[in-house]
């Protein structure tokens, strides 16, 4: 009989689509140079992935997954990152079981390393353990030069953020204001228009302040939402 992870990979292989395969590269950006660099695709959708990592969640042990958090396929990575959410959210886990994810998670942050990897499981993995728990790791993520461990602390904060609590949230968009990469300037200003939905009041306060200073792309983000008119009001600012 296979071994779970390799029975894993068997299914995502067999729904692999060949021109999905070929298309995914460009969207995410794998060519020289880009942010993807050198990452391979099967060309299995999502709903597949999702579907594949409901089926063996419960079975799979948490060592197991290494073998498929490192691998070189996209979808391989994030259908493990289905596997350890669930596992995460399951109703009988218990608090060690918890940081026995946390654990890994952060051990295996290197491939955690594209937009969706990380939207998939920062905040729901590293943002609900930390929560109530001292927030050193997100710091230096935060501070790091590695564009993915800054996304997965911004990211992060998306849980504290349903739970009415913007501090870190609106500290890390602010110190992200002079970030030079592109996908920071849409997560921060994903999660400050987030902060809005919550507090609009919070939210202005941090445009008035910032506004005119913001990214572009950051502050398109921010204000999303907002009505037309307030829309146009913050993008006269910059």
């Amino acid at each position: 009989m296979k071994q779970i992870q390799e029975q894993i990979l068997s299914d995502l292989k067999k729904e692999g689509n060949k021109e999905k395969a070929e298309f995914l590269p460009k969207f995410f950006k794998t060519g020289p140079g880009e942010y993807g660099e050198g990452d391979k695709f099967l060309g299995v959708t999502v709903p597949i992935q999702r579907k594949v990592a409901k089926k063996y969640y419960k079975e799979i042990e948490i060592p197991a997954l290494k073998s498929l958090i490192t691998s070189p396929f996209h979808e391989v990575r994030l259908t493990t990152l289905f596997i350890l959410v669930l596992k995460f959210e399951s109703k009988d886990i218990t608090e060690k079981k918890q940081k026995e994810i946390v654990d890994f998670y952060l051990k295996h942050t290197s491939s955690i390393n594209n937009w969706d990897l990380v939207d998939s499981s920062a905040d729901k993995i590293l943002g609900a353990f930390l929560f109530q728990r001292q927030r050193d790791v997100l710091n230096k993520f935060h501070t790091s030069k590695d564009l993915w461990k800054n996304r997965i602390s911004i990211l992060s904060t998306f849980y504290f953020i349903r739970k009415n609590d913007f501090n870190d949230t609106l500290r890390y968009c602010e110190s992200y204001l002079t970030h030079k990469h592109d996908l920071i300037h849409k997560a921060t200003g994903w999660m400050l228009r987030e902060v809005g939905n919550r507090d609009k009041k919070i939210l202005n306060r941090f445009l008035q302040s910032n506004a005119a200073k913001m990214p572009r792309t950051m502050l398109r983000y921010a204000i999303e939402k907002l009505p037309e008119s307030e829309r146009k009001f913050w993008l006269s600012a910059k």
